[in-house]
C-alpha cells in the first residue's frame, strides 16, 4: 500500500512538473511572437507629427526606420514651422509636436500641458548663394545685412551683387532661433518669406545674391555656402562647446505623459541606436554630448 501511495505521489508531482514546463515554454514562444502574454504585443496604428521642418529630416528618417520594423504602423511627418507643431499638438490634433523652441517662447501656448522631450540639438547658421564670394561675416555685419542697413555684398567683403533675403515666416522656429542669437532679437528687414527649409535653400542655389538661415543638417551638399560668424566655423564641435551661437534643442512635444505608439516612438528616437547613429548621419548632434546648456530665456552655461 505504502509503495502504491509513493507512486501516485510521484505521478501527481511529474504531471505538476510537465504542465509548469509546457507552460514556461509557451510564454517563451509568447515572447517571440510578440503577443500580449509576453509583454511585447506587435504595435500598430497610426501617428500623425508635426511641426519644425529643421527637425523634419530627422524624424522623417526615423519613422521611416520605425515603420520597417513595425509594418503595421503609419507615421506620418508633416512641417509647417514650430508654431504650428506647437498648436496642433496642444489641441490634439497631432500626437506630438516638434519645435525648435521651447513652447514657453511661444504666445498663446498652453505650455503647462505639454511635456517636452528633447530629442538633440541642431545648429543653424546663414547661408549664402556661392556666387557671393564669402564663407564667414562678422555678427556686426550679419545684423546689418539681415536688417537691410546694407544691401550689396560689397560693403561686407563679397562681389558685387544686390543682396537678396530669404526669410522664414513667424511660425518658424529656426527663424526665432536665427534671430535671438545670430541678430541679438533684432528685426529682419523684409524679403522673401518661405515656409519650407527645402524651398529656402531651393532660392538661395537659385538666387544670385541670396542669403537666408538653415540647420546644419541642410548642409549636405554645396549649393549653398553655410557661413562662419566672427571666424568661427559652424560646426558640431563649436556647437557642444558653445562656442558657435546659434543652436537649439530639438523638442518633440506630447500633451501629457505619451502612452501607446507615441511613447514607443520617442523611445526609439532616444534610443541608443538613433542617439549614436541617425543623428549624427541627419546632421544633428545628441543632447548628451553639449557641454553647455540653454534654459527658455535663451541663458547658456557650462555643464
Amino acid at each position: 500500500m505504502k509503495s502504491l501511495k509513493k507512486l501516485s505521489l510521484f505521478s501527481i508531482l511529474a504531471a505538476v512538473m510537465i504542465m509548469m514546463a509546457a507552460c514556461g515554454g509557451g510564454t517563451d514562444t509568447d515572447k517571440k511572437d510578440g503577443t500580449a502574454d509576453g509583454g511585447n504585443k506587435e504595435l500598430s496604428g497610426s501617428l500623425v507629427i508635426s511641426g519644425s521642418s529643421a527637425m523634419q529630416p530627422l524624424v522623417a528618417a526615423a519613422a521611416e526606420e520605425f515603420m520597417a520594423e513595425n509594418p503595421k504602423v503609419d507615421i506620418q511627418v508633416n512641417a509647417g514651422g514650430s508654431g504650428t507643431g506647437l498648436s496642433q499638438v496642444a489641441e490634439g490634433s497631432v500626437q506630438i509636436g516638434n519645435s525648435d523652441v521651447f513652447a514657453e517662447e511661444k504666445e498663446g501656448i498652453p505650455a503647462d500641458q505639454l511635456v517636452d522631450h528633447k530629442v538633440a540639438v541642431v545648429g543653424i547658421t546663414a547661408a549664402v548663394n556661392p556666387k557671393v564670394g564669402i564663407k564667414d561675416i562678422s555678427k556686426e555685419d550679419l545684423m546689418k545685412v539681415f536688417t537691410g542697413k546694407v544691401t550689396n555684398w560689397k560693403e561686407v567683403g563679397g562681389k558685387d551683387q544686390k543682396i537678396v533675403l530669404v526669410n522664414r515666416p513667424d511660425s518658424s522656429g529656426t527663424r526665432a532661433v536665427f534671430n535671438k542669437f545670430g541678430l541679438d532679437g533684432a528685426t529682419p528687414a523684409e524679403g522673401i518669406t518661405e515656409d519650407s527649409s527645402n524651398t529656402v535653400k531651393k532660392i538661395i542655389n537659385e538666387t544670385d545674391g541670396a542669403v537666408g538661415y538653415l540647420a546644419f543638417s541642410y548642409f549636405t551638399d554645396d549649393k549653398v555656402t553655410p557661413l562662419s560668424i566672427d571666424g568661427v566655423e559652424p560646426n558640431d564641435e563649436n556647437v557642444q562647446s558653445g562656442k558657435f551661437p546659434i543652436w537649439a534643442y530639438e523638442h518633440s512635444y506630447t500633451k501629457g505623459e505619451p502612452d501607446g505608439l507615441a511613447k514607443a516612438f520617442l523611445d526609439y528616437l532616444m534610443s541608443d541606436d538613433i542617439q549614436n547613429t541617425l543623428l549624427k548621419e541627419q546632421g544633428y548632434l545628441p543632447v548628451t554630448k553639449m557641454k553647455v546648456e540653454r534654459d527658455a530665456e535663451g541663458n547658456q552655461k557650462n555643464l
